[in-house]
């Protein structure tokens, strides 16, 4: 029998995916990285973007928030704002949400409104990308 990684998504409202898999491939803020059974231990931060799985012949598409990584040679724990499967993103409301955000990044806005607003674009960005690709 193959090796394989159990993962966990988890954000503060639930937990999102849990699965063995065979492999995962995340971006942190150094890169892209691709996590195989057996990988060295290590932490790192999550950024927005997409995670990608593969179980067998299926891949697996999420979009992602910022977070937090762990890898430990059998599993990976990903803890993130925002965890959306592709098959659940609605694509024109995210295209919506991320054309509200630019245009409130356009207002004068606190660095906290700033901030909020600028998470709000990346939530959007990731959802549009991993929809996209998902249907390659």
């Amino acid at each position: 029998m193959a090796a394989t990684l159990k993962i966990e998504v988890v954000t503060p409202e639930a937990r999102a995916f849990s699965s063995d898999v065979d492999m995962v491939t995340l971006t942190g803020v150094e890169g892209d990285m691709g996590i195989l059974p057996g990988h060295m231990p290590l932490m790192t931060q999550l950024v927005a973007g997409e995670i990608v799985m593969r179980r067998g012949s299926e891949t697996i598409y999420y979009a992602v928030g910022d977070g937090f990584v762990q890898v430990t040679a059998q599993k990976v724990a990903i803890l993130t704002d925002m965890a959306v499967a592709a098959e659940n993103i609605d694509e024109t409301k995210a295209q919506e949400a991320l054309d509200r955000a630019q245009a409130r990044l356009a207002q004068k806005l606190s660095e906290e409104e700033t901030a909020a607003v600028e998470a709000s674009i990346a939530h959007a960005t990731a959802q549009l990308k991993v929809k996209r690709i998902s249907r390659k």
